[in-house]
């Protein structure tokens, strides 16, 4: 069968080439996706800058989340047949309009749910319950703080968290994006700005205490936040905005300058002031297939509705979508339709 995908060697987003190529059928529980849409992430463009340390080597199709319809299936599939709707996650290779997948890493797409909404949910969704349920240890009353409130992990963190009874503090990094944040139903909202943030936050905070930090951009923000958080609070770092910059190539001084300037933690001093943090990528989940199924089960019951789509683009401007996602002036989840 043939295929098209943008494929690339690490190093420049310019590098993006569509590639015709063939596809085998699928083999053992594999069955093979007509893609239909394809969700993008911020460990895409780390990947194709060559910053992520799980980027494949040698030239690869990027892309980690994607729907579709099942359009063949291998030998021993059960689970999926030949017309079933689809959204999945894969340790690369989503930039594409068909792939063959495992069962294991696909689910169906619910029913009234756009296969754009479908590509728009597993990466975020998991990224946020797991990073607040298993690892933050998330209760009721909690107050919780979510970085980029605005984006597709934001969205779904504070819905989450509202489900177990939070209170959220989302931060943005534009003043436009506030209103929408606000009717999500974050009950505070700060606007990040380096010089002002920790004094921001403890007005946020009202006296509260800061239990869960959901950190994805590092530096001072992670620093001062980690300050404030009360005895027994957890940050979850899952990713490192700051790194990333418009263009093609990753400013190679900045992402130095960043990494000299990080904020450094001493363990022995975590444990007399007893705070914790708490690391992990999305790959980790991959790579367990059965503590993923049931963190989506669980999601299932939760029920915190449909993921918020907020820009699509079709498959031959799939560099133009990156491009925008690039400039973080997104709210909710870039999109492709393939």
């Amino acid at each position: 069968m043939q295929r098209q995908s943008y494929q690339l060697k690490a190093g420049s987003i310019a590098n993006l080439k569509l590639v015709t190529s063939e596809l085998s059928d699928p083999i053992g529980d594999e069955v093979t996706i007509a893609v239909k849409a394809i969700g993008l992430n911020f460990a895409d463009i780390f990947a194709m800058f060559g910053l992520y340390s799980a980027t494949p080597k040698g030239t690869f199709i990027p892309g980690l989340e994607y729907s579709g319809e099942v359009i063949k299936v291998g030998p021993a599939a059960k689970t999926y047949k030949v017309g079933d709707k689809i959204m999945g996650v894969t340790r690369f290779g989503g930039y594409t309009s068909h792939l063959n997948m495992d069962e294991g890493h696909i689910m169906p797409l619910p029913d009234g749910w756009t296969f754009e909404e479908g590509a728009a949910y597993l990466v975020q969704v998991l990224t946020a319950f797991y990073g607040l349920k298993n690892l933050g240890a998330i209760r009721e009353h909690y107050t919780i703080l979510v970085h980029s409130a605005g984006g597709g992990v934001g969205i779904l963190a504070n819905r989450i968290a509202k489900k177990y009874g939070a209170y959220t503090i989302g931060t943005v990094g534009s003043a436009k994006k506030i209103d929408f944040v606000k009717k999500e139903g974050y009950d505070e909202v700060i606007v990040r700005n380096k010089s002002t943030f920790k004094k921001d936050l403890t007005k946020a905070l009202d006296g509260r205490e800061l239990n869960i930090v959901m950190e994805c951009i590092g530096g001072s923000f992670f620093k001062n936040a980690y300050e404030i958080i009360a005895p027994e609070g957890r940050v979850i770092f899952y990713g490192a905005a700051r790194y990333a910059s418009p263009g093609s190539r990753p400013n190679y001084f900045k992402v130095l300058w960043e990494h000299l300037t990080r904020p450094m933690i001493d363990p022995q001093s975590m444990s007399e002031i007893n705070k914790g943090i708490l690391g992990f990528n999305l790959i980790y989940l991959y790579e367990r297939t059965a503590l993923m199924q049931s963190l989506i089960a669980e999601l299932k019951d939760l029920d915190i509705g449909k993921p918020h789509v907020g820009h699509v683009f079709d498959f031959p401007n799939l560099k133009e979508a990156i491009k925008l996602f690039q400039t973080g002036q997104t709210i909710g989840k870039v999109v492709v339709k393939v």
